[in-house]
């Protein structure tokens, strides 16, 4: 039955972890899961989705049939959807965005697998993500610029021949003044791309939490009814084609907004989002 969480009484359903701790509250490796429950929840999906990629991507048939025709039909989805919007060295990039959005789905769809939890409900997950997304980017910069670009950029791409007209008295004052400028643009900028991926995890983690406390309103609705009825209603099933919409879509969402990152990124010409911008 519905659990309250910990924090402020919210309503949780019970998961494997919980019901482990209730039970052997003075374990030590229960404490330890309990303490680390989203990280386990989490390296539980990041294992199974390891173990079906190693499986199919063993031994591939010419003619794919069953789980690695489904597999192959979705890897080229993913391909096609990342692509359009980063252009044609897309598909470079489709390893991670693939990844991110199968990992990120799949914690999401967890929560309708009894006693699994979604990590992605968790800040702590959802940050982890972005800070992924933020230092793959940030490498894919350097890598394409070099890192004297990438730090001329981040300080707004200063130049100083305006100098060479100033009177000599004024030149120092003037450098001054342009190396604080500088400073100040290069604080911001790194900011500025701090704020885009924690933005996308905010967004992620608040919408699944909110569906995972949904599904425990309503489960407790179920068995509170049955108490009355002497047998639970399922309501909690009804809201399960929402949980599998939302699931999706806030994992698109999520690897929607990090290829446009990206493409973002990208020298002029390279990315088909950075060339409409420009």
């Amino acid at each position: 039955m519905s659990a309250e969480a910990a924090h402020g009484g919210i309503p949780e359903i019970p998961n494997f972890i919980t019901v482990l701790y209730n039970w052997q509250q003075e374990h030590p490796l229960v404490q330890f899961l309990h303490r680390w429950e989203n990280v386990v929840f989490a390296a539980i999906v990041a294992v199974a989705l390891a173990l079906v990629a190693w499986r199919y991507a063993r031994h591939p048939v010419m003619i794919p049939r069953g789980a690695q025709n489904l597999l192959e039909v979705l890897v080229e989805g993913i391909d096609n959807f990342v692509r359009s919007i980063i252009g044609p060295t897309g598909r470079a990039h489709t390893p991670f965005i693939g990844t991110l959005f199968l990992y990120i789905w799949l914690m999401n769809l967890s929560s309708l697998l009894p006693g699994m939890k979604p990590a992605t409900s968790s800040l702590n997950t959802t940050i982890g993500l972005a800070l992924a997304v933020f230092c793959y980017v940030q490498y894919t910069r350097v890598r394409t610029l070099g890192i004297g670009a990438y730090i001329h950029h981040l300080a707004g791409s200063p130049h100083f021949d305006d100098l060479k007209s100033a009177p000599v008295w004024m030149r120092p004052v003037l450098l001054v003044i342009k190396l604080f400028v500088m400073a100040l643009l290069f604080v911001l900028e790194l900011v500025g791309e701090f704020v885009k991926p924690i933005s996308l995890s905010l967004r992620l983690a608040f919408n699944i939490f909110a569906e995972d406390v949904l599904l425990a309103v309503l489960l407790g609705l179920g068995l509170s009814a049955g108490m009355l009825l002497h047998f639970p209603l399922p309501f909690q099933f009804f809201v399960v084609p929402l949980v599998l919409i939302f699931s999706t879509v806030q994992a698109l969402v999520f690897s929607l907004l990090s290829s446009v990152y990206i493409a973002l990124m990208l020298p002029h010409g390279e990315g088909a989002a950075h060339g409409e911008h420009h």
